[in-house]
């Protein structure tokens, strides 16, 4: 019977008749011997390239931690933050890019490409046919070793690679989870005792005076209209809903006597859930709801959730009205504002 002598490497007979005879498809065809099989320094070159690849993976595993780290530090920039993201992004597709291809080229190159059949057998193997499956086993990493065992700095590279690789996804995730710089990152917002609320985005001072019963402002900190500075991330977690209703149905909450003035109340405006901001304020029913997921929660009673997802109430910002009639703040939120999970940071 004859086979098809012309194939390649790691292929099989794929029509049934060759030269007039049936051949069964499933009989490998010849094997070829690659160029590293023949040429010790085309084994050598192939080595060097999956090294330099696995390499690559370590540089940007390397890159990945190191933009994670500067960025942390390097201040609320918006375009600082975009580069840091960008690098950050470089650096884990090279680390995963290295090993991949550093992989592939490994297998493709060096590692046995011999074709084996077994042929199926009832329940349990002959000894014969089980001394042949271990033989098999044992030439296989025997023409591995050419690629593995006696090649050091390969498998060096491999495992450098395999071990660290994982660190440019895990630093930044294990970073996120907590830690002093979250606290202050989330916990505190720019309001202090005596600031001015404005209006945003125009950042003019809001006099008691000027706000009537069911109005809204979304307010801001005085001067913080002015992002030249990277004050965008400061801006979005301090802006505040500040609404006014009949003094008579607000339901102060106690230990909050004086944290508002003549039915002047101000919330934190990031929702409790996941962050959105809340921003659709019904006045008849004084309910605030965020868009994003229908949390709703009741102003005339500090902010409580009625419904949705959100696990707690909106933070409440304490005012007061100063000597010219502007209302500025009392102090900072007593609470960690947005998703609830912060509020283990305190």
């Amino acid at each position: 019977m004859s086979t098809n002598n012309g194939s390649t490497a790691g292929t099989t007979h794929d029509e049934g008749i060759v030269d007039g005879e049936f051949v069964d498809p499933g009989i490998p065809a010849d094997h070829r011997l690659r160029r590293a099989d023949k040429d010790p320094k085309a084994a050598r070159k192939a080595e060097i390239q999956a090294v330099v690849m696995f390499g690559i993976s370590v540089v940007g595993t390397v890159l990945a931690i190191w933009a994670y780290s500067t960025g942390r530090v390097g201040g609320d920039d918006p375009g600082a933050v975009q580069r840091t993201t960008m690098l950050m992004g470089v650096g884990v597709a090279l680390a995963m890019f290295g090993i991949g291809t550093g992989a592939i080229h490994w297998a493709k190159t060096l590692m046995r490409d011999h074709d084996m059949v077994e042929e199926r057998h009832p329940l349990r193997s002959s000894d014969e046919a089980r001394a042949t499956a271990i033989q098999m086993l044992k030439d296989g990493a025997k023409d591995s070793g050419v690629g593995v065992g006696r090649r050091g700095l390969l498998k060096g590279s491999l495992i450098t690679a395999l071990l660290i690789a994982p660190l440019s996804l895990l630093v930044p995730a294990v970073g996120n989870l907590g830690g002093d710089w979250k606290v202050s990152q989330f916990k505190y917002t720019m309001w202090r005792k005596g600031m001015r609320l404005t209006k945003d985005p125009d950042g003019t001072p809001i006099k008691a005076a000027d706000v009537t019963i069911g109005s809204v402002f979304h307010v801001i900190p005085d001067g913080l209209n002015d992002l030249k500075h990277g004050m965008l991330e400061e801006k979005a977690k301090a802006i505040v809903l500040l609404i006014r209703m009949d003094p008579r149905v607000l339901n102060v909450q106690p230990g909050r006597e004086d944290w508002s003035f003549d039915g002047i109340i101000a919330y934190s405006k990031v929702c409790t859930h996941v962050g959105c901001p809340v921003a659709l304020y019904e006045q008849q029913t004084h309910h605030l709801l965020c868009p994003c997921h229908q949390s709703t929660f009741d102003v005339a009673n500090g902010a409580k959730v009625i419904f949705g997802p959100a696990k707690r109430p909106l933070p409440q910002l304490p005012i007061m009205v100063d000597a010219e009639g502007y209302i500025v703040a009392k102090d900072d939120f007593n609470e960690p504002i947005g998703p609830s999970f912060w509020g283990r940071l305190k």
